[in-house]
């Protein structure tokens, strides 16, 4: 029996795909993206995304277009993109897909329903926003969401949820 001072089922550097390990090193704080109303509530965790300011603003993100809340986005036309906090690791893990969540991952937390989905109660800050109406746009192996912002609500600055090179970390300084 070997023990391996690395990750055993982690590939050879050499075999790593490029561009997969630089984006890993851009980081980025973690975004919850959820839509729908009672049974149909869906969401997604999200760290890549863009905000762009102007009249109106608009928020880029690159999404599964196999996930539950790409189709449900279509269907429903708003979302709400809210920030996540340090402490909201283990709900992100759900909603990512890669922690089981009894019955849902919308029963780990407490959401209030606004205009554009579930607003996750404490979130320190959330937007409101439309998707625009033009054929979806596949980059890479995302589809390209693009949408304006209609509603913004910012709270009290918490510790955000930073995701790089494939963990939770904590903001420097």
């Amino acid at each position: 029996m070997t023990i391996h001072s690395d990750h055993p089922f982690v590939p050879p550097e050499s075999e790593r795909a490029p561009v997969r390990r630089l984006r890993g090193r851009l980081g980025g704080v973690v975004s919850l993206w959820t839509t729908g109303v009672a049974r149909d509530r869906v969401g997604l965790t999200v760290s890549s995304l863009m905000l762009a300011d102007g009249e109106p603003g608009t928020v880029l993100a690159l999404l599964d277009p196999d996930s539950d809340l790409w189709q449900e986005l279509h269907e429903q036309r708003t979302a709400v993109v809210q920030l996540l906090g340090w402490e909201h690791r283990g709900l992100a893990d759900a909603f990512a897909g890669v922690a089981p969540a009894p019955g849902g991952a919308f029963r780990l937390g407490e959401w209030e329903q606004t205009d554009w989905g579930p607003v996750l109660t404490g979130a320190s800050a959330w937007a409101g926003v439309r998707l625009v109406d033009r054929p979806a746009r596949e980059i890479g192996w995302s589809v390209l969401a693009e949408a304006v912002v209609e509603h913004v609500e910012t709270g009290e600055e918490q510790a955000p949820l930073v995701h790089r090179r494939g963990r939770y970390v904590r903001p420097a300084g």
